[in-house]
């Protein structure tokens, strides 16, 4: 049976070839769309999933909560994982993890340096290869990395280093042209989806840095670990936590410091507090291309049942015979819905084909390495067979239901009306919620794009255009060639200011450090510090509220601050801070000298944070090079030959002002981009299916068209006719997709501390865009079908 009715439905399906491809069209492209998405979604969630314990693992991060906000980070202090480790009885496992990076030199028998290169290392404890079952090739996990001065490397940077895996335990590799580590083991490569992308781990017992006994510093580059014992719930840290915070965190303010343990599989999906890979999709964005997901396939299968129920009409007399010859309701609505499984399938095929063409564009868009392998993930094969039995039954059902009920009588005479082609209120109800879809995904799209444009445009508190960013190394040996550096890049034509600091001062890389003003206690929140020199506010365009930049120093003798840190000391009038005396870390003590005006030092979702600039040239990090924007590849070249003359046994790397702050908002663009693809896919997909339902409501009404015309109707009030009720559903429609779009859309602009005010415009755009493809779509088929011969329709009764 069911191979004759497979027969039947190829057959009506080649039949009617027009239908069969348009449907096909919009299914497989909408389909194709979900495949997409629930590949980068399977990929998204499968980050740090590969490991045996990752449900007893969780991250310490940091948290303060001041008065007027909050502040997150995943840097806790330098001493914490020791201490966690003596109070903590309930842990099985506790791992710092340093990230940090340097120059690596590979010599050849005679002493020769055979491959040099810039690397980052992270200093790892051996615990950390207790917490995460990296597959080690050679060498022991739990004891490679006891003692200070050795290595564990990956198998590519194995391989990178000497050729073979096979070679590297016992060879030694120079890390900054000063510490020589012992190869001590090979581990298998990390996979892309992991939020510690380790690839040369440090012993951590050869880590030197003056914060390790530090409770008042937190660094972004310092993380802990920690694996539960098995039975024990992370709520029953909590007792244990606030007494570790009351015995170590000695200095208390009115802010409150706290840590969280978040679970290892929120790392990837939690911005707050980002992570070693630099990559994060938060649940929002994962729920958006959901919902997006959602509405595509629910747009085609509305296309679908339309286009169905429209040629049902050409269909009566077939049903009609079939009713006559004896077939049961229940054999017609089988027949139907195997043609819709079948056609279903077709379109499946098609979408697996553009899938895999538009993949390699969608890996591009997110920069991330996902397959359409279903040998390796079969979950993808598990979905498409889910997707096809949900579009085939829910786009079926109903038509077949629709076509197997039709009055046999009726249906051999082809008196068919379109009330018993299957309610039109029902069809009419479907046009308005697919095209308010399609008014909610344009209006999103709008918006996204216009806050785009807002944070491009908006003005930071400083010029990051034409500003390089060329690293320094920080070894004592190279910091005495500083001023050498920076007097020869500052000769060089097209160079307008040069400054050597530890970083820009919008970075990703933040260091926070307990303070007190004015010869008071600690005050009650950490400032964001940034080392600099006397050029620093010259080189970024940074403004003077009050008093003058720091003077050349090459330690801390003074301090400029921002205005976010007098607002948060109540101080009103800058002037008064001018001469104030701040204690750094409980060390480094210096007068105010002066007062710059806020600038956003991280992304516009972001409040800013109190920042103190200090002179310290032994933590600097970058030479950032202001240049005129006219003659950049010159000033680049000769700028990277000096640096080079200067350091040859470094690595020279550099990077743009601009290009930094550009990185911030990559999600925002990917979900513009998406947005916009998928807007146009469902916009594409209602043009269809108005095509179908015109089609439909032309073929019901060609006869009283016809009578219409011949009593003297024009072609103009025929197409006014057909067009007057699919202008009033899309009204309608975007009357319901208004208040959803709004509600949506401001929940994600609340996401941004510096955002665009929510207009009406864009609600009226969608409202135009919707119009003028009804109106294109509607006419050209009405126009159609009105200027159809009446004698055509007319000459049988």
């Amino acid at each position: 049976m069911f191979k004759l009715n497979l027969k039947i439905a190829l057959r009506n399906l080649w039949k009617h070839k027009g239908y069969t491809f348009i449907n096909v069209a919009g299914l497989s492209i909408g389909m194709a769309s979900c495949i997409l998405i629930f590949i980068f979604i399977r990929y998204q969630l499968s980050y740090d999933q590969q490991f045996a314990n990752k449900d007893r693992i969780f991250r310490v991060v940091s948290y303060w909560k001041y008065v007027d906000g909050e502040e997150f980070q995943n840097g806790v202090p330098k001493p914490l994982a020791p201490a966690m480790r003596n109070d903590f009885g309930m842990l099985e496992e506790v791992a710092a993890l340093q990230r940090a990076g340097g120059i690596i030199k590979i010599k050849d028998a005679s002493g020769k340096v055979r491959l040099k290169t810039d690397e980052r290392v992270f200093y790892t404890e051996p615990q950390f290869f207790k917490i995460f079952d990296y597959p080690w090739l050679e060498g022991n996990p739990q004891q490679a990395l006891t003692a200070p001065n050795t290595v564990a490397l990956s198998e590519d940077m194995a391989v990178k280093f000497f050729g073979d895996w096979h070679k590297a335990v016992g060879q030694t590799i120079n890390f900054q042209n000063k510490t020589d580590l012992k190869v001590t083991g090979v581990f298998a490569n990390i996979p892309e989806n992991t939020s510690n992308p380790i690839k040369i781990a440090i012993a951590y017992a050869g880590y030197e840095n003056r914060a390790l006994k530090s409770w008042g510093s937190f660094s972004s580059a310092s993380e802990c670990y920690i694996l539960l014992n098995k039975g024990v719930d992370v709520a029953d840290l909590e007792g244990p936590k606030n007494a570790f915070i009351k015995k170590y965190y000695v200095e208390k303010g009115t802010g409150e410091l706290d840590h969280f343990f978040q679970p290892l599989s929120e790392i990837h999906k939690d911005a707050r507090y980002g992570n070693f890979a630099g990559k994060v999709t938060e649940m929002k964005e994962i729920w958006g291309l959901v919902v997006i997901g959602m509405f595509l396939l629910i747009t085609a299968c509305i296309n679908f049942i339309n286009l169905a129920t429209a040629q049902a009409v050409s269909r009566s007399k077939e049903v009609g015979v079939r009713k006559v010859m004896g077939s049961r309701r229940k054999q017609l609505m089988i027949q139907f819905l195997t043609e819709t499984m079948t056609l279903t399938v077709l379109a499946l095929l098609l979408a697996c084909v553009i899938t895999e063409a538009a993949l390699p564009g969608m890996a591009s868009l997110f920069k991330e390495k996902i397959s359409f392998s279903l040998l390796e993930h079969p979950v993808i094969f598990v979905f498409m067979i889910g997707m096809v039995l949900f579009v085939g039954v829910m786009a079926g059902f109903y038509p077949a239901m629709v076509m197997s009920g039709f009055s046999p009588a009726l249906a051999i005479k082809n008196k068919v009306s379109m009330g018993n082609a299957g309610g039109g209120n029902l069809r009419k109800v479907l046009v308005v919620v697919q095209f308010a879809i399609t008014i909610i995904l344009i209006t999103g799209t709008l918006v996204i794009l216009k806050q785009m444009k807002y944070m491009r445009e908006k003005p930071l508190g400083f010029n990051p255009s034409a500003i390089a960013l060329p690293a320094v190394p920080g070894d004592s040996l190279s910091v005495l060639k500083y001023d050498i550096l920076k007097t020869r890049i500052l000769n060089i034509p097209g160079v307008q200011s040069v400054s050597l600091c530890s970083a820009a001062h919008s970075s990703s890389d933040n260091n926070t450090n307990n303070f007190s003003y004015n010869g008071t206690k600690d005050a009650d929140f950490y400032v964001n510090t940034k080392s600099a020199d006397e050029d620093y506010f010259k080189t970024f365009g940074l403004q003077f509220v009050a008093g003058r930049p720091l003077s050349k120093s090459d330690t801390i003798k003074e301090y400029v601050v921002n205005e976010t840190l007098l607002r948060k000391l109540n101080i009103k009038n800058p002037e008064e801070a001018i001469g104030k005396m701040i204690m750094l870390g409980g060390s480094f003590k210096a007068p105010i000298v002066g007062v710059v005006k806020d600038f956003n030092n991280l992304s516009l979702r972001e409040t800013i944070s109190p920042i103190l600039i200090n002179s310290r040239k032994d933590r600097s990090a970058t030479i950032a090079i202001k240049m005129d924007s006219k003659q950049i590849p010159e000033v680049m070249k000769n700028t990277e030959a000096i640096w080079n003359s200067i350091y040859p046994d470094y690595v020279y790397n550099s990077t743009f002002m601009d290009e930094d702050i550009n990185a911030y908002y990559e999600s925002e663009k990917v979900m513009g981009t998406l947005f916009k693809v998928f807007a146009g896919v469902i916009i594409f997909i209602s043009f269809i299916c108005l095509f179908g339902l015109i089609s439909f409501v032309a073929a019901q009404r060609t006869k009283e068209m016809a009578i219409r015309k011949v009593l003297g109707a024009s072609t103009f009030e025929l197409v006014r006719m057909l067009n007057t009720s699919f202008i009033i559903m899309v009204f309608l429609a975007n009357l319901v997709a208004w208040p959803v779009a709004y509600i949506f859309i401001a929940k994600w602009l609340n996401g941004y501390t510096y955002r665009i005010e929510l207009s009406i415009w864009p609600f009226m755009a969608a409202m135009f865009i919707s119009m003028v493809i009804t109106l294109v779509t509607v006419s050209f088929r009405s126009y159609r079908a009105a200027k159809t011969n009446p004698v055509d329709a007319l000459k049988y009764e």
